[in-house]
Protein backbone atom coordinates (compact mmCIF):
# COMPACT_ATOMS: atom_id res chain seq x y z
CA UNK A 1 0.00 0.00 0.00
CA UNK A 2 1.09 3.66 -1.03
CA UNK A 3 1.36 6.17 1.60
CA UNK A 4 0.12 9.56 0.61
CA UNK A 5 2.03 12.85 1.71
CA UNK A 6 -0.84 13.55 4.20
CA UNK A 7 -0.35 10.55 6.05
CA UNK A 8 4.01 10.56 5.99
CA UNK A 9 5.06 11.14 9.20
CA UNK A 10 7.84 12.33 7.71
CA UNK A 11 6.75 15.13 5.51
CA UNK A 12 4.09 16.07 7.80
CA UNK A 13 4.80 19.53 9.43
CA UNK A 14 8.26 18.94 8.46
CA UNK A 15 8.83 21.46 5.71
CA UNK A 16 11.68 23.81 4.44
CA UNK A 17 12.31 26.97 6.59
CA UNK A 18 14.61 29.37 6.51
CA UNK A 19 16.55 27.46 9.37
CA UNK A 20 16.99 24.47 7.77
CA UNK A 21 17.05 24.99 3.89
CA UNK A 22 19.02 27.37 1.57
CA UNK A 23 19.54 27.13 -2.05
CA UNK A 24 22.88 25.44 -2.88
CA UNK A 25 24.70 27.70 -4.91
CA UNK A 26 28.96 28.52 -5.25
CA UNK A 27 28.55 32.10 -4.20
CA UNK A 28 28.64 30.67 -0.87
CA UNK A 29 32.23 30.09 -1.27
CA UNK A 30 33.01 33.20 -1.27
CA UNK A 31 30.95 34.59 1.95
CA UNK A 32 32.61 31.71 4.03
CA UNK A 33 36.29 32.22 2.94
CA UNK A 34 35.66 36.51 3.41
CA UNK A 35 34.56 35.68 6.62
CA UNK A 36 37.31 32.74 8.10
CA UNK A 37 40.26 34.11 5.58
CA UNK A 38 39.53 37.36 5.30
CA UNK A 39 43.88 38.12 5.14
CA UNK A 40 44.54 35.26 2.79
CA UNK A 41 45.79 36.20 -0.82
CA UNK A 42 43.17 35.49 -3.12
CA UNK A 43 44.49 36.94 -6.44
CA UNK A 44 47.43 37.82 -7.88
CA UNK A 45 47.78 39.89 -10.54
CA UNK A 46 51.30 41.04 -11.32
CA UNK A 47 52.65 42.48 -8.85
CA UNK A 48 49.38 43.51 -6.78
CA UNK A 49 47.89 41.31 -4.33
CA UNK A 50 44.55 41.01 -3.34
CA UNK A 51 43.56 39.36 0.01
CA UNK A 52 39.58 37.68 0.56
CA UNK A 53 38.46 40.55 2.02
CA UNK A 54 39.03 43.11 -0.58
CA UNK A 55 38.15 40.37 -3.04
CA UNK A 56 35.06 39.75 -1.55
CA UNK A 57 34.33 43.50 -1.10
CA UNK A 58 34.69 44.32 -4.90
CA UNK A 59 32.55 41.78 -6.25
CA UNK A 60 30.11 42.79 -3.65
CA UNK A 61 30.59 46.61 -5.73
CA UNK A 62 30.21 45.17 -8.91
CA UNK A 63 27.02 43.34 -7.72
CA UNK A 64 25.44 46.95 -6.41
CA UNK A 65 27.16 48.16 -9.49
CA UNK A 66 25.17 46.79 -12.07
CA UNK A 67 22.06 46.75 -9.83
CA UNK A 68 21.76 50.05 -10.02
CA UNK A 69 21.71 50.68 -13.65
CA UNK A 70 19.08 47.97 -13.55
CA UNK A 71 20.57 44.26 -13.49
CA UNK A 72 18.32 42.19 -12.21
CA UNK A 73 17.65 38.26 -12.45
CA UNK A 74 17.45 36.99 -15.87
CA UNK A 75 19.36 39.89 -17.63
CA UNK A 76 22.69 38.63 -18.83
CA UNK A 77 25.97 40.00 -18.56
CA UNK A 78 28.28 39.30 -21.45
CA UNK A 79 32.13 39.51 -20.54
CA UNK A 80 35.25 39.50 -22.90
CA UNK A 81 38.22 39.17 -20.62
CA UNK A 82 41.46 37.17 -20.61
CA UNK A 83 42.34 35.42 -17.38
CA UNK A 84 42.84 38.85 -14.83
CA UNK A 85 40.94 40.02 -11.85
CA UNK A 86 38.06 41.31 -13.57
CA UNK A 87 36.98 37.82 -14.62
CA UNK A 88 37.01 36.28 -11.37
CA UNK A 89 34.97 39.17 -10.18
CA UNK A 90 32.33 38.88 -12.64
CA UNK A 91 31.90 35.23 -11.90
CA UNK A 92 30.42 36.46 -8.37
CA UNK A 93 29.24 40.04 -8.92
CA UNK A 94 27.35 38.79 -11.94
CA UNK A 95 25.48 35.77 -10.01
CA UNK A 96 24.95 37.84 -6.90
CA UNK A 97 22.38 40.37 -8.77
CA UNK A 98 20.61 37.20 -10.19
CA UNK A 99 21.80 38.08 -13.62
CA UNK A 100 23.61 35.58 -15.63
CA UNK A 101 27.08 35.62 -16.97
CA UNK A 102 27.80 34.71 -20.38
CA UNK A 103 31.77 34.28 -20.68
CA UNK A 104 32.89 34.88 -24.57
CA UNK A 105 35.68 32.68 -25.99
CA UNK A 106 38.59 35.70 -26.65
CA UNK A 107 39.46 34.06 -29.99
CA UNK A 108 36.48 34.33 -31.83
CA UNK A 109 35.63 35.89 -34.62
CA UNK A 110 33.44 39.40 -35.11
CA UNK A 111 30.63 37.49 -36.67
CA UNK A 112 29.93 34.86 -33.86
CA UNK A 113 30.66 37.42 -31.21
CA UNK A 114 27.34 39.07 -32.28
CA UNK A 115 25.39 35.75 -32.97
CA UNK A 116 26.09 34.95 -29.37
CA UNK A 117 25.57 38.82 -28.36
CA UNK A 118 21.91 39.10 -29.76
CA UNK A 119 21.21 35.06 -28.83
CA UNK A 120 22.21 35.98 -25.16
CA UNK A 121 19.80 38.90 -25.27
CA UNK A 122 23.14 40.80 -24.17
CA UNK A 123 21.69 43.91 -21.15
CA UNK A 124 25.31 44.51 -20.11
CA UNK A 125 29.03 44.14 -21.79
CA UNK A 126 32.28 43.81 -20.08
CA UNK A 127 35.71 44.19 -22.64
CA UNK A 128 39.03 44.14 -22.24
CA UNK A 129 40.32 46.79 -24.66
CA UNK A 130 42.85 44.27 -26.23
CA UNK A 131 39.41 42.86 -28.22
CA UNK A 132 38.58 46.03 -28.74
CA UNK A 133 38.80 46.01 -32.57
CA UNK A 134 37.04 42.82 -33.01
CA UNK A 135 34.52 43.90 -30.55
CA UNK A 136 33.83 47.15 -32.23
CA UNK A 137 32.82 45.04 -35.49
CA UNK A 138 30.94 42.81 -33.38
CA UNK A 139 28.55 45.58 -31.48
CA UNK A 140 28.09 46.86 -35.34
CA UNK A 141 26.94 43.75 -36.42
CA UNK A 142 24.76 42.76 -33.44
CA UNK A 143 21.12 43.93 -33.03
CA UNK A 144 21.34 44.17 -29.12
CA UNK A 145 22.75 47.83 -27.60
CA UNK A 146 24.30 46.60 -24.19
CA UNK A 147 25.80 49.44 -21.95
CA UNK A 148 29.23 48.79 -22.36
CA UNK A 149 31.96 48.60 -19.83
CA UNK A 150 35.36 48.99 -21.04
CA UNK A 151 38.72 46.95 -18.91
CA UNK A 152 41.77 48.95 -18.54
CA UNK A 153 44.33 46.88 -17.32
CA UNK A 154 46.21 48.81 -14.70
CA UNK A 155 48.75 46.04 -14.43
CA UNK A 156 49.34 45.01 -18.39
CA UNK A 157 48.22 48.33 -20.61
CA UNK A 158 46.28 47.74 -23.55
CA UNK A 159 45.84 50.85 -25.84
CA UNK A 160 42.56 49.55 -27.92
CA UNK A 161 39.68 51.82 -28.47
CA UNK A 162 37.59 52.28 -25.54
CA UNK A 163 33.95 51.39 -26.62
CA UNK A 164 31.30 52.71 -24.08
CA UNK A 165 31.76 55.80 -21.98
CA UNK A 166 31.83 53.76 -18.62
CA UNK A 167 35.48 52.34 -17.23
CA UNK A 168 35.61 49.17 -15.25
CA UNK A 169 37.18 50.13 -12.14
CA UNK A 170 34.99 53.40 -12.52
CA UNK A 171 32.48 51.44 -12.34
CA UNK A 172 33.14 49.38 -9.51
CA UNK A 173 33.92 52.02 -7.68
CA UNK A 174 30.65 53.12 -8.07
CA UNK A 175 29.11 50.19 -6.29
CA UNK A 176 28.45 49.30 -2.60
CA UNK A 177 30.99 46.91 -1.05
CA UNK A 178 28.30 45.89 1.65
CA UNK A 179 25.98 45.08 -0.81
CA UNK A 180 23.02 43.05 0.52
CA UNK A 181 23.19 39.95 -2.09
CA UNK A 182 21.12 36.81 -1.74
CA UNK A 183 21.33 33.21 -2.95
CA UNK A 184 19.15 32.66 -5.39
CA UNK A 185 15.77 31.28 -4.36
CA UNK A 186 15.54 28.29 -6.27
CA UNK A 187 18.73 26.61 -6.96
CA UNK A 188 17.75 25.73 -10.48
CA UNK A 189 18.11 29.23 -11.67
CA UNK A 190 20.63 29.70 -14.33
CA UNK A 191 24.00 31.32 -13.28
CA UNK A 192 26.06 31.21 -16.54
CA UNK A 193 25.53 30.87 -20.18
CA UNK A 194 28.46 28.79 -22.30
CA UNK A 195 28.33 28.69 -26.27
CA UNK A 196 29.44 24.95 -27.91
CA UNK A 197 31.93 25.24 -30.92
CA UNK A 198 29.46 25.43 -33.36
CA UNK A 199 31.27 23.63 -36.08
CA UNK A 200 28.29 22.44 -37.98
CA UNK A 201 26.21 25.80 -37.41
CA UNK A 202 25.42 28.71 -35.08
CA UNK A 203 26.84 27.55 -31.83
CA UNK A 204 24.33 26.41 -28.85
CA UNK A 205 23.70 28.58 -25.55
CA UNK A 206 24.46 25.72 -22.68
CA UNK A 207 22.78 26.92 -19.84
CA UNK A 208 24.50 26.45 -15.94
CA UNK A 209 22.60 26.47 -12.84
CA UNK A 210 23.68 27.39 -9.49
CA UNK A 211 23.42 23.83 -7.97
CA UNK A 212 25.29 22.06 -10.75
CA UNK A 213 28.03 24.79 -10.71
CA UNK A 214 27.95 24.50 -6.27
CA UNK A 215 28.36 20.50 -6.74
CA UNK A 216 31.23 20.56 -9.74
CA UNK A 217 32.99 23.13 -7.83
CA UNK A 218 33.07 21.10 -4.73
CA UNK A 219 33.86 17.64 -6.83
CA UNK A 220 36.98 19.70 -7.94
CA UNK A 221 38.38 19.99 -4.91
CA UNK A 222 37.57 16.09 -4.14
CA UNK A 223 38.92 15.42 -7.88
CA UNK A 224 42.33 17.06 -7.10
CA UNK A 225 43.02 16.41 -3.92
CA UNK A 226 43.31 19.93 -2.42
CA UNK A 227 44.01 20.72 0.87
CA UNK A 228 43.53 24.34 2.06
CA UNK A 229 45.30 27.16 1.01
CA UNK A 230 46.22 25.65 -2.50
CA UNK A 231 47.86 28.08 -5.04
CA UNK A 232 45.95 28.04 -8.70
CA UNK A 233 47.71 29.37 -12.19
CA UNK A 234 45.38 30.17 -14.75
CA UNK A 235 46.53 28.61 -17.40
CA UNK A 236 42.91 27.42 -18.07
CA UNK A 237 40.72 30.18 -20.21
CA UNK A 238 38.20 31.37 -17.84
CA UNK A 239 35.76 31.37 -20.59
CA UNK A 240 35.80 27.81 -21.04
CA UNK A 241 33.25 26.20 -19.14
CA UNK A 242 33.59 28.76 -16.50
CA UNK A 243 37.04 27.70 -16.47
CA UNK A 244 35.88 24.24 -15.27
CA UNK A 245 34.04 25.45 -12.14
CA UNK A 246 37.56 26.42 -10.55
CA UNK A 247 36.95 30.16 -10.25
CA UNK A 248 34.19 28.66 -7.71
CA UNK A 249 36.23 25.95 -6.59
CA UNK A 250 39.20 27.92 -5.02
CA UNK A 251 37.31 29.61 -2.60
CA UNK A 252 36.07 26.76 -0.73
CA UNK A 253 39.80 26.37 0.24
CA UNK A 254 40.28 29.81 0.28
CA UNK A 255 43.16 29.20 -2.68
CA UNK A 256 45.08 32.22 -4.21
CA UNK A 257 43.96 32.37 -8.32
CA UNK A 258 47.95 33.50 -10.07
CA UNK A 259 46.52 35.49 -13.05
CA UNK A 260 47.97 34.87 -16.23
CA UNK A 261 46.52 37.00 -19.05
CA UNK A 262 48.50 35.27 -21.96
CA UNK A 263 50.26 32.38 -21.59
CA UNK A 264 53.79 32.36 -22.34
CA UNK A 265 56.44 29.61 -21.30
CA UNK A 266 58.54 32.56 -19.78
CA UNK A 267 55.84 33.77 -17.89
CA UNK A 268 54.73 30.10 -16.65
CA UNK A 269 58.12 28.97 -15.21
CA UNK A 270 58.88 32.21 -13.38
CA UNK A 271 55.00 31.98 -11.91
CA UNK A 272 55.83 28.46 -11.25
CA UNK A 273 58.39 28.67 -9.14
CA UNK A 274 58.09 31.97 -7.97
CA UNK A 275 54.49 31.85 -6.83
CA UNK A 276 54.30 28.38 -5.62
CA UNK A 277 52.29 27.32 -7.25
CA UNK A 278 50.74 23.75 -6.54
CA UNK A 279 47.63 23.08 -9.23
CA UNK A 280 46.98 24.20 -12.80
CA UNK A 281 44.91 23.14 -15.71
CA UNK A 282 44.89 22.93 -19.11
CA UNK A 283 45.00 21.36 -22.58
CA UNK A 284 47.99 19.47 -23.68
CA UNK A 285 49.71 22.21 -25.70
CA UNK A 286 50.21 23.42 -22.21
CA UNK A 287 52.03 20.84 -21.51
CA UNK A 288 54.00 21.00 -25.18
CA UNK A 289 54.87 25.16 -24.31
CA UNK A 290 56.05 23.93 -20.78
CA UNK A 291 58.12 21.23 -21.97
CA UNK A 292 59.41 23.09 -25.14
CA UNK A 293 60.60 26.31 -23.25
CA UNK A 294 64.21 26.83 -23.95
CA UNK A 295 66.55 25.24 -21.13
CA UNK A 296 67.35 28.78 -19.68
CA UNK A 297 63.83 29.79 -19.46
CA UNK A 298 63.00 26.71 -17.06
CA UNK A 299 62.93 27.03 -13.61
CA UNK A 300 63.53 23.78 -11.18
CA UNK A 301 60.50 23.31 -8.76
CA UNK A 302 60.81 22.37 -5.53
CA UNK A 303 57.34 20.77 -4.97
CA UNK A 304 55.10 18.09 -7.36
CA UNK A 305 53.05 20.20 -9.07
CA UNK A 306 49.72 18.66 -9.97
CA UNK A 307 48.46 19.11 -13.50
CA UNK A 308 44.60 18.76 -14.74
CA UNK A 309 44.46 17.69 -19.22
CA UNK A 310 41.84 16.99 -20.87
CA UNK A 311 41.13 16.18 -24.67
CA UNK A 312 42.90 13.47 -26.02
CA UNK A 313 45.16 11.38 -23.35
CA UNK A 314 48.76 12.73 -23.65
CA UNK A 315 51.13 10.05 -25.46
CA UNK A 316 53.40 8.33 -23.19
CA UNK A 317 56.36 10.03 -24.03
CA UNK A 318 54.68 13.21 -23.07
CA UNK A 319 53.73 11.79 -19.44
CA UNK A 320 57.25 10.75 -19.11
CA UNK A 321 58.93 13.81 -19.68
CA UNK A 322 56.13 16.23 -17.71
CA UNK A 323 56.95 13.69 -14.34
CA UNK A 324 60.85 14.22 -15.18
CA UNK A 325 59.64 18.38 -14.87
CA UNK A 326 58.19 17.97 -11.64
CA UNK A 327 53.93 17.71 -12.66
CA UNK A 328 51.60 14.83 -12.03
CA UNK A 329 49.42 14.55 -15.11
CA UNK A 330 45.50 13.61 -14.15
CA UNK A 331 43.44 12.69 -17.11
CA UNK A 332 39.89 14.30 -16.88
CA UNK A 333 37.15 14.13 -19.58
CA UNK A 334 34.00 16.32 -19.66
CA UNK A 335 31.86 18.55 -22.24
CA UNK A 336 30.30 21.84 -21.85
CA UNK A 337 27.16 20.05 -21.45
CA UNK A 338 28.35 18.50 -18.36
CA UNK A 339 30.23 22.12 -16.45
CA UNK A 340 33.50 21.13 -17.89
CA UNK A 341 35.16 17.92 -16.52
CA UNK A 342 32.92 14.71 -14.65
CA UNK A 343 35.01 11.82 -15.59
CA UNK A 344 38.60 11.02 -14.00
CA UNK A 345 41.07 8.54 -14.88
CA UNK A 346 41.50 7.48 -11.10
CA UNK A 347 44.33 5.97 -10.59
CA UNK A 348 45.16 3.15 -8.27
CA UNK A 349 48.32 2.60 -6.62
CA UNK A 350 48.79 -1.06 -7.76
CA UNK A 351 49.50 0.12 -11.45
CA UNK A 352 52.32 2.07 -9.93
CA UNK A 353 53.60 -1.58 -10.15
CA UNK A 354 52.84 -2.38 -13.86
CA UNK A 355 55.54 -2.43 -17.02
CA UNK A 356 55.18 1.18 -18.57
CA UNK A 357 53.20 -0.22 -21.48
CA UNK A 358 50.60 -1.18 -19.55
CA UNK A 359 50.61 2.06 -17.41
CA UNK A 360 50.06 3.82 -20.22
CA UNK A 361 47.48 1.79 -21.71
CA UNK A 362 45.58 2.49 -18.49
CA UNK A 363 46.51 5.82 -18.72
CA UNK A 364 44.61 6.11 -22.21
CA UNK A 365 41.45 5.89 -20.94
CA UNK A 366 38.99 8.74 -19.36
CA UNK A 367 38.08 6.96 -16.24
CA UNK A 368 35.13 7.01 -14.06
CA UNK A 369 32.38 9.14 -13.06
CA UNK A 370 33.28 12.28 -10.54
CA UNK A 371 31.56 12.28 -7.21
CA UNK A 372 29.11 14.83 -8.07
CA UNK A 373 27.90 12.73 -10.99
CA UNK A 374 24.72 10.29 -10.43
CA UNK A 375 25.63 8.02 -13.07
CA UNK A 376 27.33 7.69 -16.12
CA UNK A 377 27.67 4.73 -18.97
CA UNK A 378 27.98 3.46 -22.43
CA UNK A 379 24.81 2.73 -23.70
CA UNK A 380 23.92 1.47 -27.87
CA UNK A 381 22.28 4.74 -28.85
CA UNK A 382 19.46 2.64 -30.78
CA UNK A 383 18.37 0.37 -27.75
CA UNK A 384 19.75 2.46 -24.60
CA UNK A 385 20.74 -0.97 -23.62
CA UNK A 386 24.49 -1.11 -21.89
CA UNK A 387 27.37 -2.50 -23.98
CA UNK A 388 29.39 -5.49 -22.75
CA UNK A 389 32.27 -4.60 -20.14
CA UNK A 390 34.70 -6.12 -22.74
CA UNK A 391 36.56 -2.87 -23.86
CA UNK A 392 35.68 -3.73 -27.34
CA UNK A 393 32.31 -3.46 -27.84
CA UNK A 394 31.47 0.47 -28.97
CA UNK A 395 28.61 2.82 -27.63
CA UNK A 396 27.82 6.08 -27.11
CA UNK A 397 29.02 7.27 -23.53
CA UNK A 398 25.86 9.24 -21.48
CA UNK A 399 25.85 11.40 -19.00
CA UNK A 400 22.78 11.66 -15.80
CA UNK A 401 23.11 13.51 -12.85
CA UNK A 402 23.03 17.55 -11.37
CA UNK A 403 26.22 18.43 -13.15
CA UNK A 404 24.61 18.21 -16.61
CA UNK A 405 22.92 21.75 -18.29
CA UNK A 406 19.59 22.46 -17.62
CA UNK A 407 19.59 22.59 -21.49
CA UNK A 408 20.40 25.05 -24.47
CA UNK A 409 19.70 28.31 -24.15
CA UNK A 410 15.89 29.16 -26.19
CA UNK A 411 16.84 25.66 -28.24
CA UNK A 412 13.72 23.38 -27.27
CA UNK A 413 14.41 20.26 -29.95
CA UNK A 414 17.84 20.17 -29.35
CA UNK A 415 17.33 20.01 -25.75
CA UNK A 416 14.88 17.22 -26.29
CA UNK A 417 17.42 15.68 -28.35
CA UNK A 418 20.21 15.40 -26.42
CA UNK A 419 18.16 14.42 -23.63
CA UNK A 420 16.16 11.53 -25.10
CA UNK A 421 15.88 8.36 -23.01
CA UNK A 422 16.55 10.35 -20.01
CA UNK A 423 20.36 10.58 -20.51
CA UNK A 424 22.72 13.08 -21.95
CA UNK A 425 23.79 12.15 -25.09
CA UNK A 426 27.49 13.34 -25.11
CA UNK A 427 27.90 12.21 -29.06
CA UNK A 428 30.88 10.69 -27.98
CA UNK A 429 31.97 7.30 -28.60
CA UNK A 430 33.73 4.37 -26.36
CA UNK A 431 34.11 0.93 -24.65
CA UNK A 432 33.84 -0.09 -20.68
CA UNK A 433 36.50 -2.09 -19.40
CA UNK A 434 36.01 -4.73 -17.44
CA UNK A 435 36.51 -3.08 -14.07
CA UNK A 436 34.22 -0.12 -15.18
CA UNK A 437 37.07 2.87 -16.45
CA UNK A 438 35.29 4.13 -20.06
CA UNK A 439 37.50 4.85 -22.32
CA UNK A 440 36.92 7.19 -25.41
CA UNK A 441 37.08 5.83 -29.09
CA UNK A 442 36.25 8.72 -31.59
CA UNK A 443 33.64 11.16 -31.99
CA UNK A 444 30.44 9.87 -33.20
CA UNK A 445 31.20 12.01 -36.15
CA UNK A 446 35.05 11.16 -36.58
CA UNK A 447 34.24 7.34 -36.90
CA UNK A 448 36.02 6.07 -40.29
CA UNK A 449 34.29 4.10 -42.15
CA UNK A 450 36.15 1.91 -44.52
CA UNK A 451 34.83 -0.59 -46.79
CA UNK A 452 32.34 -0.89 -44.30
CA UNK A 453 34.77 -1.26 -41.36
CA UNK A 454 34.73 1.44 -38.41
CA UNK A 455 38.25 2.82 -37.74
CA UNK A 456 38.75 4.74 -34.79
CA UNK A 457 40.85 7.80 -35.78
CA UNK A 458 41.94 7.73 -31.62
CA UNK A 459 43.43 4.46 -32.64
CA UNK A 460 45.70 5.18 -35.19
CA UNK A 461 46.60 8.58 -33.56
CA UNK A 462 47.73 6.54 -30.40
CA UNK A 463 50.14 4.70 -32.99
CA UNK A 464 51.93 7.62 -34.50
CA UNK A 465 52.13 9.13 -31.17
CA UNK A 466 54.54 6.57 -30.67
CA UNK A 467 56.83 7.51 -33.68
CA UNK A 468 59.45 9.27 -32.30
CA UNK A 469 59.51 12.13 -34.95
CA UNK A 470 55.83 12.52 -34.67
CA UNK A 471 54.75 16.01 -31.72
CA UNK A 472 51.14 16.00 -33.12
CA UNK A 473 48.46 14.07 -35.07
CA UNK A 474 45.41 14.14 -35.62
CA UNK A 475 43.49 12.00 -38.32
CA UNK A 476 40.27 12.05 -40.20
CA UNK A 477 38.63 10.35 -42.62
CA UNK A 478 39.22 11.69 -46.75
CA UNK A 479 36.81 10.29 -49.13
CA UNK A 480 38.02 7.50 -51.32
CA UNK A 481 36.10 6.04 -54.42
CA UNK A 482 36.93 2.28 -53.55
CA UNK A 483 36.79 2.18 -49.79
CA UNK A 484 34.05 5.12 -49.06
CA UNK A 485 36.85 6.86 -46.61
CA UNK A 486 40.51 5.90 -45.51
CA UNK A 487 42.52 7.39 -42.71
CA UNK A 488 44.08 11.07 -43.17
CA UNK A 489 46.93 12.18 -41.06
CA UNK A 490 47.75 15.34 -40.25
CA UNK A 491 51.67 15.55 -38.42
CA UNK A 492 53.42 17.76 -37.11
CA UNK A 493 56.70 17.05 -36.22
CA UNK A 494 59.16 17.62 -33.67
CA UNK A 495 61.72 20.13 -34.49
CA UNK A 496 65.00 18.83 -36.71
CA UNK A 497 63.13 15.32 -37.56
CA UNK A 498 62.51 14.88 -41.06
CA UNK A 499 60.40 11.80 -42.03
CA UNK A 500 58.90 10.74 -45.21
CA UNK A 501 55.31 10.29 -45.44
CA UNK A 502 56.61 6.42 -46.28
CA UNK A 503 58.03 6.31 -42.94
CA UNK A 504 55.21 6.47 -40.83
CA UNK A 505 53.33 4.79 -43.24
CA UNK A 506 55.42 1.85 -42.61
CA UNK A 507 56.16 2.35 -39.05
CA UNK A 508 51.82 2.15 -38.44
CA UNK A 509 51.86 -0.95 -40.60
CA UNK A 510 53.95 -2.97 -38.07
CA UNK A 511 51.77 -1.51 -35.48
CA UNK A 512 47.93 -1.98 -36.05
CA UNK A 513 45.60 -3.94 -38.90
CA UNK A 514 46.74 -2.49 -42.68
CA UNK A 515 43.03 -1.89 -43.06
CA UNK A 516 43.48 0.91 -40.32
CA UNK A 517 46.25 2.24 -41.40
CA UNK A 518 46.69 5.88 -43.16
CA UNK A 519 46.87 6.23 -47.06
CA UNK A 520 47.54 9.90 -46.90
CA UNK A 521 49.68 12.07 -44.45
CA UNK A 522 49.74 15.51 -44.37
CA UNK A 523 52.57 17.21 -42.67
CA UNK A 524 51.64 21.00 -41.26
CA UNK A 525 50.84 22.87 -38.22
CA UNK A 526 47.30 21.88 -36.80
CA UNK A 527 44.96 24.42 -36.43
CA UNK A 528 43.84 24.71 -32.86
CA UNK A 529 41.11 26.35 -30.44
CA UNK A 530 41.58 29.05 -28.16
CA UNK A 531 41.77 26.04 -25.58
CA UNK A 532 44.23 23.79 -27.24
CA UNK A 533 41.55 21.00 -28.98
CA UNK A 534 42.55 20.13 -32.29
CA UNK A 535 39.82 22.11 -35.14
CA UNK A 536 39.01 18.29 -36.98
CA UNK A 537 36.26 19.70 -38.62
CA UNK A 538 38.36 21.56 -40.57
CA UNK A 539 41.14 18.93 -41.32
CA UNK A 540 38.01 17.16 -42.42
CA UNK A 541 37.23 19.94 -44.90
CA UNK A 542 41.25 20.04 -46.38
CA UNK A 543 41.31 16.23 -46.17
CA UNK A 544 38.14 16.72 -48.60
CA UNK A 545 40.03 18.34 -50.74
CA UNK A 546 43.23 16.72 -50.71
Amino acid sequence: MTMDAASNPYETSLDKTPANYASLSPLSFLARSADVFPDQIAVVHGSRRMDYRTFYHRCRQLASALSRIGVGKADTVSVLLPNVPPMLEAHYGVPMTGAVLHSMNTRLDAAVIAFQLDHAGTKVLITDREYAGVMKEALSLAKVKPVIIDYSDPVFPQDGELLGTLDYESFVDTGCPDFAWSLPTDEWDAISLNYTSGTTGNPKGVVYHHRGAYLLAQANIITASMSKHPVYLWTLPMFHCNGWCFPWSISIVAGTHICLRWVRPNTLWDLLADEGVTHLCGAPIIMSTLLNAPAEMKRPLDRKIEFFTAAAPPPESVLAAMSQAGFNVTHLYGLTEVYGPAVVNDWKSEWDQLPADQQARKKARQGVRYVALEDLKVLDPATMEPVPADGTTIGEVMFRGNVVMKGYLKNPEATSEAFAGGWFHSGDLGVLHPDGYIQLKDRSKDIIISGGENISSIEVEDVLYKHPDVQVVAVVARPDEKWGETPCAFVELKEGREPTSADLIAFCRDNMAHFKVPKTIVFCELPKTSTGKIQKFALREQARLL
